[in-house]
């Protein structure tokens, strides 16, 4: 049986690696439409081989679709999200929107599918920000040995979380630099971000944390376990794809670096790539267009009684956000669809 699919936000970074994933998964799809804002209307965008025009999002009637994957923002998955959801299509959000209601299930395939039975609550399944999807993959097989009581995690963010202005502007800038008179101001971000880091992303809450760093505190306390403190710093660099995070964690019970290791290992959606040697490990540029979540760098932290370290990178357009959203649409289709 094949499903009728809809991607919304066709054109953009994301949408179009929904789309690249679906085909590359060979998602079992007897039609596939891509959805755009008007202003895009007829905008082509590649499925595998074939080449689809994008249909305005606007007026497109969802009645008689199984599955709406959404990567168009907040302020237009309020307006089309219910709209979807109230014809039968089940619609897995990439944006932020509905990702702390109570009963909008939050989910990574790995961590927390038993989650996907939230679906019938209102139809709509929350994709989680995309630093904390790649974190709490890595998180969860630790917790399941061990019990986690705090992580203290720096990220190191690209551009292309951003969107298409984030990464345009690390290259225009990038150019700037070197064509005297060509220089580019920041204007997607808030400093310069050629050859620079911000320790800032999204906006600035009371407490002096940022809305980003604040997301993946309550993202990985919904996914993995209420009780888990976090802390986080995330920080902007001059990369284009590819998320980094150096993750410190704290249990209750003691993990050997070696056990850690050999779980990791045994745990779905990672790779782990650890020698202590030169290049023995994994950067964002090498983890573009990869499907896995790469762990690098375990190692005991002798500060705490009960305490790990290691290097966690993913493709954020990836599993940050596209393949994450793909992974729930196949489980969807497993658990629910086949079953009906």
């Amino acid at each position: 049986m094949g499903y009728r699919i809809a991607v919304a936000g066709a054109t953009g970074n994301v949408g179009r690696e929904m789309l690249n994933i679906l085909a590359e998964r060979q998602f079992p799809a007897d039609e596939v439409v891509a959805l755009a804002s008007r202003k895009s209307l007829g905008t082509e965008v590649s499925f595998g081989d074939t080449t689809l025009k994008t249909k305005d999002l606007e007026t497109f009637d969802f009645e008689g679709f199984d599955i709406a994957l959404f990567a168009i923002g907040s302020a237009a998955t309020k307006t089309y999200a219910p709209r979807a959801a109230g014809a039968g299509c089940l619609v897995i959000d990439n944006s932020s929107l509905y990702r702390y209601e109570p009963d909008i299930p939050l989910i990574v395939p790995e961590v927390n599918a038993h989650a996907i039975e939230g679906f019938r609550n209102r139809m709509i399944i929350a994709n989680p920000n995309c630093s904390t999807a790649q974190m709490v993959v890595a998180l969860k097989p630790l917790h399941d040995r061990a019990r986690i009581k705090r992580v203290v995690v720096s990220t190191y963010q690209s551009t292309s979380g951003a969107g298409k202005e984030g990464i345009d502007e690390l290259w225009d800038q990038t150019k700037g630099l070197y064509v005297p008179g060509q220089e580019v101001e920041a204007s997607k971000f808030t400093k310069q971000i050629a050859f620079n880091v911000i320790p800032h992303i999204d906006t600035f809450m009371d407490d002096g944390s940022t809305k980003e760093e604040w997301k993946m505190v309550a993202e990985t306390k919904k996914i993995v376990d209420t009780s888990i403190k976090v802390t986080a710093t995330c920080v902007r660099v001059p990369v284009f794809v590819g998320h980094s995070e150096a993750v410190n964690i704290e249990f209750e019970d003691f993990l050997d670096e070696d056990e850690a290791r050999d779980i990791l290992r045994q745990s779905p959606g990672i790779l782990v790539v650890d020698k202590r040697e030169d290049g023995g490990y994994i950067t964002p540029v090498e983890c573009v267009g990869e499907y896995a979540t790469f762990i690098s760098r375990i190692r005991q932290d002798s500060t705490v009684e009960n305490g790990l370290n290691l290097w966690c990178v993913s493709d954020n357009l990836r599993k940050g956000a596209a393949l994450n959203a793909v992974q729930i649409a196949e489980l969807y289709g497993n658990r629910v669809l086949q079953a009906a």
